[in-house]
């Protein structure tokens, strides 16, 4: 069955949440504010994301951008706002559904299996490539020509994010939004450093390329 994210700071809410779709069947994951979304979504991708608008720290609508940053999964924003302009921010910043609270379980179930319908089967490559390297996610390995490379869990997800967006330039403030949950630190470029040592182990061409004053591109040399 389905794996689903519910993210909302209050623990009544996941609970009665996480009794609803566990009785539907789902298998979920719960996370109170949107760094343990954002770390959450890293760990493991789920098929589908109960997503709270108001949260501490960074809001629903900025948690969502950043999913979207990351993945394709599908996003229903759960809100107590009912304005018109506040379901098009939610829609617009990348959710797939708005459902106001409060709502009856059956209707949210119902919303759920619409939008988990919508979503193709297959949507999504599942295998990416850029020249000889190729990362399979169903199987979660990458390979450099004939030699598998060993990344660690974070080196795996920037690689995934940089085949997600081939020959994209790619600033470096978005990358650690995406990764790391923040901005303005080195850490990525530790990280890429990381990552060329292994992908180039053996002397093949370089892959993740430079923009000077900008950030990165995956495009071979």
């Amino acid at each position: 069955m389905a794996k689903i994210l519910v993210v909302d700071d209050d623990p009544k809410i996941r609970t009665s949440l996480r009794r609803t779709l566990a009785f539907d069947g789902y298998t979920v994951r719960e996370a109170g504010d949107g760094r343990e979304a954002l770390t959450a979504m890293l760990d493991e991708l789920p098929d589908l994301v109960l997503l709270d608008l108001m949260l501490p720290g960074t809001d629903g609508l900025e948690v969502c951008r950043r999913f979207r940053e990351m993945s394709d999964v599908p996003i229903v924003m759960l809100t107590a706002r009912d304005s018109t302009s506040d379901q098009v921010t939610g829609l617009d910043a990348g959710a797939d559904d708005y459902l106001v609270k409060p709502f009856v379980k059956d209707e949210l179930l119902a919303r759920i299996r619409a939008v988990l319908r919508r979503r193709t089967p297959g949507q999504g490559p599942k295998t990416h490539q850029v020249a000889d390297l190729v990362l399979d996610e169903r199987a979660h390995r990458v390979t450099r020509g004939e030699r598998e490379l060993d990344l660690t869990p974070r080196e795996y997800e920037l690689l995934l994010f940089f085949l997600r967006h081939p020959g994209e330039v790619l600033a470096q403030d978005r990358i650690l939004a995406a990764i790391w949950g923040y901005t303005g630190s080195k850490v990525l470029d530790v990280y890429v450093g990381y990552l060329r040592t292994k992908m180039e182990a053996e002397g093949e061409p370089r892959l993740i390329q430079t923009v000077r004053g900008v950030g990165y591109v995956l495009r071979p040399g």
